[in-house]
């Protein structure tokens, strides 16, 4: 199994000759789902969900498929039919040969003014990796291997991320959601998360590979 880092919060995960993306948004490449023979998205914010992006994919391959929550199904169903499936929080499903759970309901708190949106976590074969879309979401009951990191983003600050990592205790994490985060300031936060989160910490610059599990 191999992960390629996109830019922002998407990732291609590839086993056995089929490939999965997850969260293929605005800020990530413009051919980002295209050869994915399956799609997740965490939740509709623009820089998780790009409907071009998206078409591209889908357009593509006409036999790949989208798991995604309501908010985001409902807005892409008409222009895909039969392709596209709602998951919420316990579902469980097979996509491009990936065993994957669903873990999580909302978006973290940005603001109390603001209302939170449904966010969903994809867990793949068993633990091998967890995306948590925007959110700190533990899978509960689930050992994780490698944790994808939300590691900045307007609702979160590094300590929250630090105690997310000691919460999840996975045997690694990767940083994700991390294109508003300047060049100057990573070594800070890289320094910070290597010395307290408890784990194997690290960064992948974008279109960069890594063996999973």
């Amino acid at each position: 199994m191999e992960l390629t880092k996109k830019t922002h919060s998407c990732v291609r995960i590839e086993k056995d000759g089929r490939t999965l993306v997850i969260d293929p948004g605005v800020f990530s490449e413009a051919d980002a789902a295209v050869g994915a023979d399956a799609i997740l998205v965490t939740h509709e914010h623009l820089d998780h969900f790009d409907e071009e992006r998206l078409r591209r994919g889908m357009e593509a391959n006409p036999a790949a498929e989208i798991w995604t929550p309501a908010s985001v199904a409902d807005q892409i169903s008409a222009a895909f039919p039969g392709r596209v499936h709602t998951v919420g929080e316990g579902d469980a499903f097979t996509a491009a040969g990936f065993e994957i759970e669903v873990h999580g309901q909302l978006h973290a708190v940005i603001h109390p003014d603001i209302p939170r949106i449904t966010n969903v976590g994809f867990l793949l074969d068993g633990g091998a990796v967890f995306h948590p879309g925007d959110a700190l979401t533990v899978p509960e009951g689930r050992t994780v291997d490698t944790l994808l990191l939300p590691v900045h983003a307007p609702w979160n600050k590094v300590g929250e991320i630090i105690d997310y990592v000691r919460a999840v205790a996975p045997r690694r994490a990767l940083d994700i959601h991390d294109s508003l985060l300047q060049d100057h300031a990573r070594p800070v936060y890289d320094a910070m998360i290597d010395k307290l989160g408890g784990t194997d910490h690290g960064r992948l610059a974008p279109g960069a590979r890594t063996e999973l599990g």
